[in-house]
């Protein structure tokens, strides 16, 4: 079933600005406004901490959390095949990967890569999540792979983020039943139930 489009950019902006994001992310009001004016169309993306953006996320009311074993979250940051521009800007051609459900996030990236796309990074994931809750429905969530987080010696942090909605089940607390969840899994293993999302272009 098809997702329901983004908002217009102007709206998007006012939705940010509404929630404080702009604050969050050390910009102005007006800052936000001039990005969207800016563009016809596509996802308001900004420097936000994954953390804070986690936190407004809502989901028939409940709010949305990171998971406990993730304090590290804000240190995660875009792999060379998702580099970004600084600051405010916006992408297109969003696509939450269901086509890659059951697929390793390394099995995924090269043919997300060949076929001229670039895999969405957390703070575009949360970001399209806020805009649109819609995007995040049960069995049916999605991997943020072009966020990771770089260990000292170089190499890279074995986990992936990913949104997905709590069952309420071990820390998470029965309260967090249904919320939604910024967690992370595996860049080996495999996933019925999460798609793993890209972006078509980004400026």
């Amino acid at each position: 079933m098809p997702l329901p489009p983004l908002p217009p950019l102007s709206g998007q902006a006012t939705r940010l600005v509404e929630l404080g994001v702009h604050e969050l992310a050390g910009l102005t009001a007006a800052d936000l406004r001039q990005r969207a004016n800016a563009s016809a169309e596509g996802l308001l993306v900004t420097p936000a901490p994954a953390s804070a953006l986690a936190s407004l996320l809502r989901l028939d009311g409940k709010e949305g959390f990171v998971v406990e074993d993730m304090t590290d979250v804000d240190v995660f940051a875009p792999i060379e095949e998702a580099a970004r521009p600084d600051g405010v800007y916006v992408v297109d051609g969003l696509d939450r990967g269901d086509g890659h459900r059951n697929r390793t996030p390394a099995e995924a990236l090269p043919d997300i890569v060949a076929a001229q796309r670039s895999p969405l990074t957390l703070e575009e994931g949360l970001h399209w999540a806020i805009q649109n809750p819609a995007v995040l429905e049960r069995n049916h969530c999605f991997m943020t792979i072009g966020s990771r987080l770089r260990k000292p010696q170089g190499g890279f942090d074995a986990r992936t983020p990913a949104l997905w909605i709590s069952n309420g089940t071990g820390r998470d607390g029965r309260a967090r039943a249904g919320a939604p969840k910024l967690g992370w899994c595996w860049w080996g293993n495999r996933h019925t139930w999460l798609g793993i999302a890209s972006c078509a272009s980004w400026g």
